[in-house]
């Protein structure tokens, strides 16, 4: 089917009662040329009509599917409910003008198997109405070999922004607001770029990369500016946090800017292979970057937090978390106060760490309880502190002498006004030494100190 016949097709539109407008050849040629798109006011639609347009748009995506051709939807509202977008869908609207408005319960637009879905340029209004079913959203896509969505915009949802599934793709240049569970929530995806968005005002989280059981996802989250991620569900940490991902490995997370979480700016929780680079994060209720439960290997590098309960965590020894490097990070303004009451001995800490890591080149000011801590009772192993600068922190670095403890290093680190010690052993909560910069660490057989500097 060319446009030709597209154009002709329309009088099967008789059949449903709609009529098609009567348009100036030129106009309408130079619409297309415009667009590359079949304009769907040429076709019965109607912007700004009171019915219900769900029937027409979904017989004229269903035509030009056949010829992958677009469909251009003017500036205006159409009141939609339930559209299913076949497996090649291409719709074209103008950013902040054309509105895509739910008429009724469920998600705006479902698609299921497609090999390529591509939206641009659309305004979706959820009014605020509860999806049918659960984890549903404005638009809800399972199983999709290319997914292209740009400069479109997801508002007012009563469920997700987006729920995506199975799929491949990328979500570029997007607003998404006043949502009342999650922004974006992508589960068992084949590679997914989220790039340049905006998100803000969620219920219960940002953006989430989630699979089923863990492995390989290789999605990409950068460039994102997320705010104001409330926890509407409450929790320790489940909710309320602006990425979130659960056992998807080989995840990038870069250069976002974050404020205003609930919980944490950036959460893996059994993610393996996890990289967090160059984000600023601001304001987080509980920790700003964690790498926790079963993960093996994390890259933490070049970020910068700025208040927070906890800078970052790589914890949970204890169900096999392992393998970090935390490197070149900014950490300071943290607080005593978190969304709950701490079961590790308080809030304020700088950096936490457990095994197999090293704690390199970071910057840690302001900590209310201390710069770093190293190990939680016996889970600790193989852990290097290194050429950090400590400041303004009551203790400057916490060190696990629990017997079963592994090796530690503490080395070539600078330590200025930390009136409870500068290198303290504790036996879980509990301070069990001096300061160790001041006495001998002979005693202590898993700890090496060297070349460190108090003032």
């Amino acid at each position: 089917m060319n446009r030709r016949r597209l154009l002709k097709a329309t009088a099967g539109f008789a059949v449903l009662g709609l009529a098609m407008p009567r348009t100036a050849f030129a106009d309408a040629a130079l619409r297309r040329a415009a667009t590359g798109a079949a304009n769907a006011a040429e076709f019965g639609l109607t912007p700004n009509a009171a019915q219900n347009q769900t029937a027409a748009l979904q017989t004229l995506l269903e035509r030009a599917s056949a010829e992958s051709i677009p469909i251009f939807l003017p500036p205006g509202r159409y009141r939609l409910s339930s559209l299913v977008l076949p497996r090649q869908a291409r719709l074209v609207g103008v950013p902040g003008a054309t509105l895509l408005e739910q008429d009724d319960l469920g998600s705006l637009l479902t698609g299921r198997e497609g090999n390529h879905l591509a939206l641009s340029g659309l305004a979706f209004d959820g009014r605020l109405m509860p999806p049918s079913g659960s984890g549903g959203g404005l638009l809800d896509i399972d199983g999709t070999l290319h997914l292209s969505i740009e400069a479109c915009t997801f508002a007012n949802s009563g469920g997700n922004g987006l729920s995506l599934r199975r799929t491949q793709g990328n979500i570029r240049d997007c607003a998404i607001t006043d949502i009342t569970d999650y922004a974006l929530y992508a589960l068992d995806s084949i590679g997914l770029d989220i790039i340049e968005n905006t998100v803000s005002d969620c219920g219960n989280g940002g953006i989430l990369i989630h699979r089923s059981a863990p492995g390989a996802d290789g999605s990409r989250v950068s460039g994102n500016r997320i705010s104001r991620i409330r926890a509407d569900r409450g929790g320790t940490g489940q909710y309320g946090n602006g990425i979130n991902a659960y056992r998807a490995d080989n995840l990038r997370v870069t250069d976002n800017e974050i404020a205003d979480c609930a919980f944490s700016a950036i959460r893996g929780n059994s993610a393996g292979n996890l990289q967090i680079s160059g984000n600023t994060c601001l304001r987080s209720g509980e920790t700003a970057l964690y790498a926790e439960f079963a993960f093996q290997g994390a890259v933490i590098s070049g970020n910068l937090v700025d208040g927070a309960a906890h800078g970052i965590s790589m914890a949970n020894f204890d169900k096999g978390g392992r393998l970090c490097a935390c490197t070149g990070n900014i950490i300071r303004n943290l607080s005593e106060d978190g969304p709950y009451p701490s079961p590790m001995a308080g809030f304020g800490i700088g950096i936490n760490v457990e095994a197999d890591s090293t704690v390199t080149g970071n910057i840690i000011e302001n900590a209310p309880l201390a710069g770093i801590r190293m190990g939680w009772g016996p889970f600790l192993r193989n852990v290097t502190a290194s050429g950090n600068v400590i400041r303004k922190a009551k203790t400057g670095i916490i060190v696990s002498v629990v017997e079963g403890s592994g090796a530690a290093v503490i080395s070539g680190n600078v330590f200025e006004d930390t009136p409870n010690g500068a290198v303290v052993g504790h036996r879980w909560a509990e301070p069990a030494t001096g300061d160790l910069l001041r006495s001998s660490s002979e005693t202590i057989p898993h700890l090496t100190l060297a070349g460190n500097r108090a003032d």
